[in-house]
């Protein structure tokens, strides 16, 4: 059930690059379909959504946001996508979210800022250098941008990826063998272990997403291990009601087998009255 996480710098040709390694292996590709999900979680316009990722977004449009939601939205879906297999699942810093798991491998496709200015314009069909140049400066800047603000990790750091390829010296098909050399390196060889690390993860997210997606437990903040279907919950609850709550939200989650509820109760709520704090 091979999976690839995969980023790309604008015209850099990474589209072309998943697109044929999927067809060779069989793979689905996602992208898009991410934010299509969040955005129903999250009860926003897609196109709102895309401008506030793009950086395009208002003063009304980023105060409306919740980051908070939005990256643990993402990050759930991303999991989920991973733990179903046989897909490329392209941006949304997925390459960082997947690099713990030691069977999937995390490609960068990229090429000098200059090239992906020149193969854009023929992409586009046009001659304007400076405004092809300002839509690539943009989307690098907001790129970095949100890797840095939700992750903390530098957008393009060699270190965060497993093969980093270069599309000015490299063709998309060289591109493709390299990656399908990779997936057959021991390194990268799915075990009991790898899935298991991945299944409990998803659910670990799976849990986070329910509890946030909950008016009653949208903003508590609690420790939250899976193994194998079994959580673990650790953490202060603000009273018992919450408490309850929490026990509750948990065990709706499909795929929880069970909970080790040990969360324990504010002893002075009047001082403070809310966990959200």
């Amino acid at each position: 059930m091979p999976v690839i996480a995969m980023n790309q710098e604008m015209g850099s040709q990474g589209k072309y690059v998943a697109e044929k390694l999927a067809e060779e292996l069989g793979l689905e590709i996602v992208r898009h379909e991410i934010m299509d999900h969040v955005a129903e979680k999250m009860h926003l316009r897609k196109s709102m959504l895309q401008r506030f990722l793009e950086g395009k977004a208002g003063m009304i449009e980023r105060w409306g946001t919740d980051e908070a939601s939005l990256a643990l939205f993402k990050v759930e879906e991303i999991l989920a996508l991973a733990a179903k297999g046989n897909v490329i699942i392209r941006g949304w810093g997925a390459t960082h979210v997947l690099r713990p798991i030691p069977h999937i491998p995390c490609v960068r496709v990229g090429a000098p800022f200059r090239t992906r200015v020149k193969w854009l314009m023929t992409c586009l069909g046009t001659d304007d250098e400076d405004m092809v140049a300002e839509e690539i400066r943009h989307s690098d800047a907001a790129h970095r941008a949100n890797m840095q603000h939700q992750f903390g990790v530098t957008w393009g750091e060699p270190m965060q990826y497993d093969l980093t390829l270069n599309t000015e010296r490299l063709t998309v098909a060289s591109c493709v063998e390299q990656i399908k050399q990779l997936l057959k390196r021991p390194e990268f060889e799915e075990t009991p272990a790898s899935r298991a690390r991945l299944a409990n993860l998803t659910l670990e997210y799976h849990v986070r997403a329910a509890l946030r997606a909950n008016p009653r437990t949208a903003d508590v903040k609690i420790s939250i291990s899976a193994e194998g279907g079994k959580l673990t919950l650790e953490g202060i609850a603000v009273d018992a009601e919450e408490r309850h709550a929490i026990a509750e939200m948990v065990s709706a989650v499909p795929g929880v087998k069970s909970a080790d509820n040990k969360l324990r109760i504010m002893k002075y709520p009047k001082i403070f009255p809310s966990s959200k704090t």
